[in-house]
């Protein structure tokens, strides 16, 4: 597909602006048309004005028609002329039109694409309408069945124009605010997939806003029972389309799902509402997941059945429910540490340990929920933690934990940055005193040395980084896991070796030795707790083949750091 854009800006009564927009728009080389949709008189001097009939361009509407209206007549407009898209620009002040690059960039790309902000808001946005955006966002992720429309209200887009009018030909989309939500999503149907772009959004203090909350609520209302009607007969073919969409890759490599903003919005949930009325409002996204992402259901069954417990729909749905529980948890330790009770008695190590300012290397899972045991800090003071990550598929819950890392002793180093200078680094933090947490039970990236051991009856891949992490850093290593019990967690900290020594000479026999005896560990808790597994892929993928040699000491060592 060509590709030859221009902007379109629909404007209704705002002029204070409009200067500025058409100097940015220019700057990207971008033809400019401007819709006026029945403005006022001092918003058609300032068009008149800025119109030179080459770069700018006013199109006229008779009377004010709305939004959507105005932007449909502005891409017939743009399509006679010769382009092939569009980057529509609300003209209230709102979008960073610095950002215009990087969307004209990925359209550029994927030219059958929609292209469409994502906004990353300031404190100016309006506490109710930042809230107010996720009940749309849920709505939609329902009329698709699919949460692949990150953000389906946002007003800064490159259309692809054929589609776009071929639909508005067909069907009748919303002319006024309900234009931006229902065109997504009815590309979104027709086959048209949507791509997002972080863009910076503020509210002008001098901001001109033709949202009128009741008669747009209303509108926006009646918005989604249509489309909600319009998804029933969609329904086995959405579902489809979201069910084989998920491809069978690594791990580490598969994007976590929902977002920053929602996860904190959980957390306002949780301390407005109280615990049981947030655990019932995430019971539903958990069905959801549990139906929607094949892979992860065909895996809880799988690890289920190797537990003992019957894999049945009731049992899958509670391992899900469970999870989203944790994520639940994990948001309200970050935010309110003091209101996750936990049971710390069996942490007597750790405690010995900190308070000798003693080192330690921590070995932990993703069983249960490490991340709670935050309120550590309130009965250890002389905790420093140094957490090893894997962020490529878990930006945005590390994201949260960095944004209270000043509030809580917590440093995050990224596996992708690990070197031989940051394994000194810790070693000099390990000798310091301060504690390092890598955990033990995620197959590593391809290429990264594993070794097989006995779990739940088959071999399994484990990674041997973490001991050749404690070979390096010479220090004593506890594992460590933190599992809810009742409406609490419950901490243990037991010893797992003084010191892990692997031989130059045998090292990958070695340290299959330690794999085998933390998979021993893990798998007695795993029974203990099988709901609180959160390894939501085939664990036991690959152990056909034959165990790959270890490499370089440090190069292994980063193999299955993850905290996500």
């Amino acid at each position: 597909m060509s590709f030859r854009a221009c902007a379109v800006v629909p404007v209704f009564n705002h002029h204070s602006g409009l200067g500025r927009i058409a100097a940015a728009l220019a700057a990207q080389s971008l033809p400019v048309i401007f819709v006026d949709d029945g403005s006022d008189a001092e918003t058609k001097h300032v068009l008149a004005q800025l119109a030179d009939g080459a770069a700018v361009e006013v199109l006229t509407l008779p009377e004010n028609r709305g939004k959507g209206a105005a932007v449909l007549a502005g891409f017939e407009h743009a399509a006679a002329r010769g382009c092939t898209h569009a980057l529509q620009v609300d003209a209230d002040g709102q979008h960073d039109l610095d950002d215009a690059a990087a969307l004209l960039a990925l359209a550029t790309a994927h030219p059958d694409h929609l292209v469409s902000g994502l906004p990353c808001y300031d404190d100016s946005v309006p506490a109710v309408r930042f809230y107010g955006r996720y009940i749309t966002h849920a709505l939609i992720w329902l009329d698709t069945l699919s949460l692949r429309l990150r953000d389906s209200m946002c007003g800064y887009r490159v259309y692809p124009l054929a589609p776009s009018l071929a639909l508005a030909r067909r069907v009748r989309i919303g002319r006024r605010m309900d234009f931006d939500t229902d065109i997504m999503t009815r590309l979104y149907w027709a086959g048209t997939e949507s791509l997002f772009v972080p863009t910076r959004v503020r509210y002008p203090e001098d901001g001109v806003s033709h949202y009128r909350m009741g008669a747009d609520n209303a509108r926006m209302a009646w918005l989604h029972l249509r489309l909600f009607g319009g998804m029933i007969p969609r329904a086995p073919k959405l579902a489809y389309r979201s069910l084989t969409r998920l491809r069978r890759r690594h791990w580490a490599r598969i994007a976590e799902s929902g977002s920053l903003a929602g996860l904190r919005f959980l957390g306002t949930l949780d301390r407005l509402l109280g615990r049981t009325v947030s655990r019932a409002i995430v019971m539903p996204v958990a069905v959801w997941f549990y139906f929607a992402h094949t892979r992860a259901r065909r895996a809880s069954r799988q690890f289920l059945a190797a537990a003992g417990i019957a894999p049945t729909l009731a049992n899958g749905v509670r391992h899900f429910n469970e999870f989203a529980i944790s994520i639940l948890d994990k948001v309200l330790a970050w935010h309110a540490p003091a209101r996750v009770p936990i049971d710390f008695s069996d942490c007597k190590p750790l405690t010995d340990a900190v308070a000798a300012r003693r080192g330690v290397l921590l070995l932990t899972a993703h069983l249960g929920n490490a991340e709670a045991a935050r309120a550590l800090a309130g009965v250890m003071p002389d905790l420093r933690i140094n957490a090893l990550v894997h962020t490529a598929n878990a930006r945005k819950i590390n994201a949260m934990l960095e944004r209270t890392a000043a509030e809580y002793p917590l440093r995050l180093i990224q596996v992708a940055d690990f070197g031989a200078e940051t394994a000194w680094t810790l070693r000099d933090k390990i000798l310091a005193g301060e504690q390092v947490v890598i955990v033990g039970d995620r197959t590593p990236v391809a290429g990264d040395a594993v070794v097989n051991a006995e779990f739940l009856g088959r071999p399994a891949p484990f990674p041997i980084g973490p001991y050749v992490l404690a070979h390096v850093l010479e220090c004593p290593v506890y594992l460590f896991l933190c599992v809810r019990e009742g409406r609490g967690y419950k901490a243990f900290v037991e010893p797992f070796a003084e010191r892990i020594h692997l031989p130059r000479a045998g090292r990958a026999t070695a340290a299959a030795q330690w794999a085998g005896r933390y998979a021993r560990r893990l798998e007695y808790y795993a029974r203990r707790d099988p709901l609180q597994w959160y390894n939501f892929y085939d664990f036991w993928e690959g152990t056909a083949a034959q165990p790959r040699p270890a490499g370089a000491p440090l190069q292994a060592a980063h193999s299955g750091a993850d905290h996500g």
